[in-house]
């Protein structure tokens, strides 16, 4: 019988592994659609850029060749395989990656927002989306500069098929991604595929090539080329451009699915290809004008075209993606104002659309493929945004692992220096390229610091001021014992950001209706530090007096604010919640500028013209518009 039990046991156990291996499996195939778009077509110019770079002019010798795939070989080792596979996917917060959430665990590692963490995190989100503007660029014009070897008279319609290529893309976010994002996964996997027998048919061409594994070769071009070998970094750091979406795309498959996709297909898939070219530009010089598509057979070069466009195309829907789920958060963590999000399926939370998002980058992409028209010139670009965002992550990660893991300080060095080092080498390198276009991302990067800085000191100058006029809720009370006013029936809800006084529209209220409702509730909805909040910490509710209430809703920072819903499950608390006889009062400010605001002037329209563009709370909150009273108000900010 113990045998039969045990057999049996031992059988279900098995079934279980092979359940949890095809899961896994699974979610590793899915991750590569997502998660290594980026990284996975920059073989299309990352070597070719390098190999030019290295050469300065000249012709492209072993020695070159050599020196930049071993400089490949060890960045896609050191600053992708060892940061970000190995380390920075253990430092998730509950399951969630990306700067954010780094800044978001720091915070906590300190016990409060410190001003470091706060601008280390906001220039580290802001250059992620100046690299959101350029990965659509450089990606689809150098997927369609390949029919330039199909025929020189395709040259003059690169740049326009590009535009059109990228306009489609874009007009198609409002649609939302959740079907085309099915095939992701099983297109990215062929391209993979693809790409490793493009490179492995044409190492035999030159089979010494594999000598690059040695890091000597590349150290000892660094030594030899002094200022050219740090250009030439420069332009290797285009190999691990989308190393960072491996950690921020984290909450999408987990961390075993990112780190099986990389080790097992992509990483091997990318070394082969890119031994590959070096192969083939040893055997063919002339090669190294494009030495990806000069690996692929005339006959097959136009459906290599369509799957390199494909394949770039992923890559840029997934940078989009990426870019509206930081706005999102930002949003949600007061660092933006409220902007319109739209959910575009009705089963994945996560598929969302933000309409000015989209105008925003749209604009910009289509501004830098008019203004380098070529991979090549915009390559000159690409690389100081995620250099300044690997950088941001290896200091966050280093407080971290200190505080917040409580490593010692002496190993969190260890461990973390080598590789912020290693990230403020590629900065430098990519910062040399300031004037030949490097400076577009870092405009963009620093224009987000900027709103962003303006948003948040803007908003606390505006709490503190609105403050100072504001009624504490006991004084109210008391006035109300005083001076019963006339009750009428039903429920009131009052928004407002700080429960401990009154607000704006309570007062409005019982100063012109001179009318105080049966049931009152003062509402705060509150973002966790948390990506999501489970439901039975989603209300708390705390009775005031005889007609008041407090209620506080809390919300993580990619989730989407839902108040009547979240209302509705006040009633498993015993709060009888009826949407049909409850009114909504919410404050609209009409913010003037002030001489004494705290800010200069031109930061003061700034902050007005943000205030105008947010969305409105009633759709940003889900309330529905018949429910709702505003009470205007005007403030000097």
């Amino acid at each position: 019988m113990n045998g039969g039990a045990n057999a049996g046991s031992a059988s279900a156990r098995t079934q279980t592994n092979a359940q949890s291996v095809s899961s896994l499996v699974m979610l590793a195939l899915a991750s590569v659609g997502v998660v290594y778009g980026d990284i996975g077509t920059s073989p299309l110019y990352a070597f070719r850029e390098a190999a030019v770079a290295a050469s300065n002019g000249h012709e492209v010798t072993r020695a070159i060749v050599l020196g930049v795939l071993s400089l490949i070989v060890w960045a896609l080792i050191i600053t992708v395989t060892a940061k970000y596979v190995l380390i920075l996917l253990r430092a998730d917060n509950n399951g969630e990656g990306g700067t954010l959430s780094l800044t978001a665990l720091a915070s906590r590692a300190f016990g409060r927002r410190t001003t470091y963490v706060f601008i280390v995190g906001v220039v580290g989100a802001s250059m992620f989306l100046g690299d959101s503007v350029i990965t659509p660029a450089i990606s689809v014009l150098s997927a369609v500069e390949g029919l330039k070897l199909a025929s020189p008279a395709f040259a003059e319609f690169v740049a326009p098929l590009a535009v059109l290529i990228l306009i489609a893309l874009f007009a198609a976010q409002s649609r939302g991604t959740a079907r085309v994002a099915a095939m992701f996964g099983p297109i990215m996997v062929v391209w993979f595929v693809s790409i490793a027998a493009a490179g492995a048919l044409h190492i035999r061409d030159d089979p010494s090539v594999l000598k690059a594994i040695n890091p000597l070769y590349g150290v000892g071009f660094l030594v030899e080329h002094g200022a050219i070998g740090l250009v030439t970094l420069g332009a290797v750091f285009l190999v691990v451009t989308g190393g960072e979406a491996l950690y921020a795309d984290l909450g999408h498959f987990g961390r075993r699915p990112i780190q099986t996709a990389w080790l097992f297909l992509v990483l091997p898939a990318l070394l082969i290809n890119y031994f590959g070219q070096g192969a083939k530009v040893l055997a063919d010089p002339s090669a190294i004008e494009n030495p990806f598509y000069r690996l692929v057979p005339d006959s097959l070069l136009l459906p290599m075209v369509v799957l390199a466009t494909a394949a770039t195309v992923i890559a840029s829907q997934a940078v989009i993606t990426g870019a509206y789920s930081l706005v999102h958060q930002a949003i949600q963590l007061g660092l933006l104002p409220r902007l319109a999000i739209l959910h575009t399926s009705a089963s994945h939370v996560g598929q969302i659309y933000i309409p000015r998002v989209t105008v925003a980058l749209l604009i910009g992409v289509l501004l830098l493929v008019g203004m380098f028209r070529t991979s090549s010139a915009l390559a000159s670009a690409y690389g100081i945004a995620v250099a300044t965002t690997m950088v941001v992550d290896g200091l966050l990660a280093f407080v971290v692992i200190w505080k917040l893991w409580r490593w010692p300080l002496w190993k969190t060095s260890a461990l973390i220096v080598p590789f912020i080092i290693v990230d403020v080498t590629f900065f430098s390198a990519n910062f040399l390229k300031l004037f030949e276009g490097a400076w577009a991302p870092l405009l963009f990067g620093a224009t987000m610091v900027l709103l962003i800085l303006t948003w948040r000191r803007g908003t606390t100058l505006l709490t503190n001021k609105t403050r100072r006029t504001e009624v504490p809720l006991d004084t109210l009370f008391r006035s109300l014992k005083k001076n019963p006013p006339h009750i009428v029936p039903g429920t009131a809800v009052f928004l407002t950001s700080d429960p401990a006084f009154a607000p704006t529209a309570l007062l409005h209220n019982l100063k012109h209706n001179k009318v105080l409702h049966k049931h009152n509730v003062i509402l705060t909805v509150v973002t966790a530090d948390t990506p999501r909040v489970p439901e039975d910490e989603r209300v708390k509710i705390t009775p005031l007096s005889e007609h008041f209430t407090r209620v506080t809703l809390k919300f993580g920072y990619m989730e989407q604010p839902n108040v009547p819903k979240a209302l509705a499950i006040a009633r498993k608390h015993g709060w009888q919640f009826d949407i049909m006889s409850t009114s909504f009062f919410l404050s609209r400010r009409a913010l003037k500028p002030s001489p004494h605001s705290g800010m200069p002037s031109w930061q003061d329209r700034l902050f007005i013209a943000l205030a105008r563009s947010a969305s409105d709370a009633t759709d940003f909150f889900q309330i529905p518009t018949g429910r709702v009273v505003e009470v205007g108000t005007q403030v000097a900010v």
